[in-house]
């Protein structure tokens, strides 16, 4: 039986009665796919070809933002590229990070008499790095449950 995940439309899970896995990730003319046995791979592309042209590509190294590192025991996924993207853009590369970026308890006020920000800039910076935030913490829910099941 296929199960499409409640959080990412686009990704589906299939459980084999001896409990392989398949996962597929279906976006617009994209697909990815993995699992713990290389034989369902072939019988995916096998039952799906007659309906849409494929081509393989080889391993991934780069989906939507996330880059991925294929080694022989593990997969590793980050948003390097992409974080390192919007830092440029907002002039960020040269900032030391910090883990609070300002005191705990501090009271905040309107201070007319300081430097004027751009809202569409500040806006822009914060949906950045909220998307990042969301990929993140969705693909750690998507992993989540598949170790579930």
């Amino acid at each position: 039986m296929v199960t499409r995940c409640l959080l990412e439309y686009a990704f589906y899970l299939k459980v084999h009665n001896n409990g392989d896995m398949l996962l597929v990730c279906i976006y617009v003319d994209d697909s990815i796919f993995t699992g713990d046995n290389p034989s369902l791979f072939e019988a995916f592309k096998k039952d799906i070809s007659p309906e849409f042209e494929m081509t393989n590509v080889g391993l991934m190294y780069y989906y939507f933002g996330l880059e991925v590192k294929q080694m022989e025991d593990e997969i590793f996924i980050s948003q390097e590229s992409y974080t390192k993207e919007i830092l440029k853009k907002f002039n960020m590369l040269d900032y030391n990070p910090v883990n609070t970026p300002m005191e705990s308890g501090t009271k905040l006020s309107k201070f007319d008499e300081g430097e004027k920000v751009n809202p569409v800039f500040f806006k822009c910076l914060v949906g950045s790095l909220r998307e990042a935030w969301r990929k993140i913490l969705l693909r750690a829910k998507v992993c989540k449950d598949v170790e579930e099941n």
